[in-house]
């Protein structure tokens, strides 16, 4: 049965290749203070840099910036980031970069002001602010979060060990996001297709879950065909525009909060992969690429009907009097080829985990409720045992 939700989401896109025209257009609705953040330093190699400045020079904004946001925004890089937006006094923080750049934006914005221990509130009682919010506008450079386009901010903790999203409600939106999908060719290639299971693994974690028969999971089924297609010609020739962009746009789809519209959703690998990030600051697509095999064949026989649809009708396994369990399986053993295909990590020994690390990694691990079936710390072990032992 379909549940019942609200919806809405206030970001206002610009895609394609001339999507940076956008920019002078939404500067004019805010003051003259722009924080602009970004990460290591790419964007001023590749010429994004200095498009992005000279359109706010010719807006007449005043410039500050906060630079070298990491692939797993630290919990010290975002009070770093936090007190240089509070005494500027910024009108809009401008996020320019992937997704890490554009959740720790969102994350700076809603602690600039926040008068509480920033972790507490927002990364362990998961609290909306009370406080005065910066607004924020991103210029997409990787896809594969969906950041650009709903509340999340991933943040690690590297005291506690702790790698953890907090979801914000739609005041915590970026007000806009420029979408050109030329951004994205330069990325390596380890990179790019980390992005690509990070998308993947967002759609199967709100597919995987709830209500098995609703309009989202018809979405979704087309979601992650057009992905599965695009990266297999994307890996082949990254400057492909027509594979990067479909590509950029199902990214922005698989996390926008429209597919989980009547949905429990699970999260479960996310709270694995974000675990073994914050133990290894492994590449986080990648830690989702290494557990997911192991965690989907665990909770397989939870959600039998689920993963014998998703055989059928994402990777065109045919049923032919066969069991549920042996098209089920067939299903993901079409996953493991595509996901050997596009070069992604199968095994957490390759992310730097090791045997003596599995009950800390577990420890580190959110146990969520909405998946066919709720893990007990045993389980976690499990699926990162299975993982580490693959060939």
């Amino acid at each position: 049965m379909l549940g019942d939700f609200s919806y809405c989401n206030p970001t206002k896109l610009y895609f394609g290749k001339n999507a940076l025209g956008g920019l002078e257009t939404e500067l004019a609705k805010y003051g003259k203070k722009v924080l602009l953040v970004y990460g290591g330093g790419s964007i001023k190699k590749n010429g994004i840099y200095d498009d992005v400045i000279a359109i706010l020079r010719k807006c007449g904004k005043e410039i500050a910036e906060v630079s070298g946001v990491m692939p797993n925004p630290t919990y010290a890089k975002l009070l770093e980031g936090a007190k240089v937006a509070r005494e500027f006094g910024a009108d809009l923080i401008l996020a320019v970069g992937g997704g890490s750049v554009c959740d720790y934006s969102k994350g700076v914005s809603v602690s600039a002001y926040c008068k509480e221990d920033v972790w507490e509130k927002y990364y362990e009682r998961f609290e909306e602010p009370d406080c005065k919010i910066i607004p924020v506008g991103c210029v997409l450079t990787m896809v594969g979060t969906g950041s650009e386009m709903n509340g999340g901010s991933v943040i690690t903790n590297t005291e506690k060990k702790m790698k953890v999203g907090q979801v914000f409600g739609e005041e915590v939106f970026p007000k806009f996001a420029i979408l050109n999908p030329e951004y994205t060719f330069t990325l390596p290639e380890y990179q790019m297709t980390a992005g690509f299971f990070d998308i993947m693994s967002h759609i199967m974690e709100q597919y995987f879950s709830g209500s098995d028969d609703n309009t989202s999971d018809y979405i979704m089924e087309g979601l992650m065909r057009s992905l599965i297609h695009s990266s297999r010609i994307a890996v082949k020739n990254p400057h492909d525009y027509e594979a990067r962009s479909n590509i950029m746009w199902t990214a922005t789809w698989a996390l926008n909060t429209l597919v989980a519209m009547g949905k429990d959703t699970d999260w479960e690998v996310h709270m694995i992969g974000q675990a073994i990030g914050a133990h290894t600051n492994a590449t986080h697509g990648m830690t989702l690429a290494a557990v997911s095999l192991p965690y989907y064949k665990m909770i397989m026989p939870y959600g039998i009907d689920k993963f014998k649809r998703f055989a059928v009708n994402v990777w065109g396994i045919s049923l032919r009097g066969k069991p549920d369990k042996e098209v089920a399986l067939e299903g993901l053993k079409a996953m493991e080829v595509w996901m050997k295909e596009i070069k992604l990590v199968m095994s957490a020994k390759d992310l730097g985990v090791k045997k003596d690390m599995l009950g800390a990694i577990a420890d580190s691990t959110l146990i969520m409720q909405g998946g066919y079936k709720v893990l007990t710390r045993n389980d976690v072990i499990k699926v990162l045992e299975d993982s580490l032992n693959y060939e």
